[in-house]
């Protein structure tokens, strides 16, 4: 059993944290874990900002994100969804499906009654299309970033290396840069210290295991139900969507609401990492859009 109080996390992420507000609201037999900034300096009348982090993440998967975000006016809630990071697990179920409901009691406690825009990132791109179904009152816009569930598959399956049974160090860090290189990065010089280091603090406290939703059209289903404006960013060399980007757009254009799909040259899966600055500003675009 990995002793989840031991995980080194790369200096990057501790400077971010000394930032920002850190505030646990309830989640299982324990709690759920939120990082906080902007709000001192947030813009009057904007929402609040929610980003929810891929499957095996955490709020890490942020990183290179939260301060352009912040600097634009926006309060940043960034949960360690359950499960995952340093949450507690869900009392029931291990897939995003769960999810909803905890991270809309946790919003309750934050924001009160507020809407917000719901950024989701990979399997968060599932949980704020179903948090945006159940709860609809709750989500101004959403933005699916990555997202699959859309009941599109790729070409290949993407078959990722074991690595918890390897005790060498420099052995386990290889199949962890071939992991990125299959599914989340598309440039090899992405793949560097900082990626590596962010990547394994994530999948060591992965605790959601049997996931499946993934790939199924539930997320497409959602869509078609949600009253709110969507939005989407995709990186356009995405491992899951490589080859099958017309069948991305039709399965995103079940939104009644769909305002568009912006698609992060040079980028896979994990766009808002590989290239931070072009996707937050295709972010913004989309945050700043008319309602």
């Amino acid at each position: 059993m990995t002793d989840l109080a031991n995980i080194e996390l790369p200096p990057e992420a501790l400077a971010m944290l000394h930032t920002a507000s850190r505030v646990d609201t309830p989640c299982g037999d324990g709690a759920m874990l939120w990082h906080t900034w902007g709000q001192a300096t947030r813009r009057p009348g904007l929402a609040p900002l929610v980003l929810l982090h891929g499957g095996s993440g955490s709020w890490m998967h942020w990183l290179r994100n939260i301060p352009a975000l912040a600097a634009s006016g926006r309060w940043v809630l960034v949960p360690d969804l359950p499960g995952f990071g340093d949450s507690a697990a869900p009392l029931r179920g291990t897939d995003a499906d769960v999810l909803p409901e905890p991270v809309e009691q946790g919003l309750a406690l934050l924001v009160g009654e507020a809407a917000c825009d719901l950024v989701g990132f990979s399997f968060g791109g599932m949980v704020a299309g179903f948090l945006a179904e159940r709860f609809p009152a709750r989500a101004a816009r959403v933005v699916l970033v990555g997202a699959p569930g859309l009941g599109v598959a790729p070409e290949k399956a993407i078959r990722l290396r074991a690595w918890r049974h390897i005790t060498d160090a420099a052995q386990r860090d290889d199949i962890h840069r071939h992991n990125l290189a299959a599914l989340m990065l598309y440039r090899e010089d992405a793949i560097d210290e900082l990626a590596l280091r962010l990547h394994v603090a994530n999948v060591l406290r992965d605790r959601m295991k049997g996931r499946s939703l993934a790939r199924t059209g539930a997320l497409a289903q959602s869509l078609a139900r949600l009253r709110c404006p969507v939005w989407a960013i995709y990186g356009k060399e995405d491992a899951l969507y490589r080859g099958k980007l017309d069948g991305l757009r039709t399965a995103l254009a079940q939104a009644v609401h769909f305002r568009g799909l912006a698609l992060v040259e040079g980028a896979g899966h994990w766009l808002q990492f590989e290239r931070a600055e072009a996707f937050d500003e295709a972010l913004l675009t989309a945050l700043e859009a008319a309602l």
